[in-house]
């Protein structure tokens, strides 16, 4: 009995020392995965630090000119935002479309302008006494007048002559044979959701367009700040975006041919100081140099271009 006792604590033993060893090398084990996780949390909380970093916010004030019938787009004049944007007139959209209750043109408000690397947007907004006067800046004179009618849907495009950012002579009808995809934007735009993603988007445009459609589409990109959008600027800003010249093509030309082919498509600028204060105005031509379609605003996205153009490719086809 005594020997059946002693074999057992033996068991008993040898069990208990087992689980020891494997407790030993578990438990370091076990510190590792926990190590691994603390630094993955950690390196989140960067990131999402690193991405707030990123977000700029101004306190803002200026005076309305209009709002728009989308209930939550703004136009405001507005003082300058010191080391951002000198002061002009521009659309913003409210945060929070509620905010522009009871307000109308004319008014006085403040505002908070957030802008992040793709995004601008306002809130805060509340209206003031009325201004005094030269307490915002006045209204640039200098306006272009119309000298050529708008196109409509069908309509062709006529010939213009531009320098793009190469330096070389390029015309709108050397651009027949392929879809023309034409934009308008000036380099120096400080919101990111206006020139800035004109850009975004024929960048997307031009690596989905080159595989689906090699050599049939052109992208032309319209500076109308002439005096600083420069060959060499255009040709820097094109690097930035990845353009390959032959798809997408930057230019610049005198201020009467910009003002001309932008009046086409119902763009409209005006310089105030160093900035200038715009609509946008993406348009679509097709191989026979035909309008096919104008966005008035930036709310289009690459596929819906890329899908009209893969109509306009299957008409062509077709016919």
């Amino acid at each position: 009995m005594l020997f059946v006792n002693c074999a057992c604590q033996n068991k008993d033993k040898a069990l208990i020392l087992a689980l020891m060893i494997r407790l030993f090398w578990l438990l370091p084990l076990a510190g590792l995965v926990s190590l691994t996780s603390c630094d993955r949390a950690h390196e989140r909380k960067s990131t999402a630090a690193g991405l707030a970093t990123n977000q700029q916010t101004f306190q803002v004030k200026g005076v309305i000119k209009d709002l728009k019938p989308d209930g939550k787009t703004v136009e405001i004049r507005h003082e300058e935002v010191p080391n951002y944007m000198p002061a002009m007139t521009m659309p913003f959209e409210a945060k929070e479309p509620k905010e522009l209750t009871g307000l109308k043109a004319g008014d006085a408000v403040s505002f908070r302008m957030t802008v992040t690397e793709t995004e601008v947007w306002i809130d805060q907004i509340r209206k003031l006494t009325p201004p005094r006067p030269n307490e915002l800046p006045s209204r640039s004179t200098f306006r272009f007048v119309r000298d050529v009618e708008p196109l409509q849907i069908g309509d062709p495009l006529p010939e213009y002559h531009f320098t793009n950012e190469l330096g070389q002579a390029v015309s709108t009808s050397q651009f027949k044979g392929q879809a023309l995809a034409i934009t308008f934007i000036f380099t120096r735009c400080p919101l990111p959701n206006y020139c800035p993603l004109m850009s975004r988007n024929f960048s997307m445009l031009q690596k989905e367009l080159r595989q689906q459609f090699p050599e049939k589409v052109h992208l032309l990109s319209i500076s109308f700040d002439p005096a600083h959008d420069t060959t060499a600027v255009l040709k820097e800003y094109a690097e930035n975006y990845g353009a390959n010249p032959k798809d997408w093509s930057f230019a610049t030309g005198t201020p009467a041919q910009i003002k001309s082919v932008a009046t086409l498509f119902g763009l409209t600028y005006e310089m105030q100081g160093v900035s200038i204060a715009h609509n946008l105005r993406t348009a679509l031509i097709d191989p026979n140099g035909r309008l096919v379609h104008v966005w008035k605003s930036n709310t289009w996205q690459p596929r819906e271009v890329a899908d009209m153009i893969q109509g306009i490719q299957l008409v062509t086809v077709g016919g």
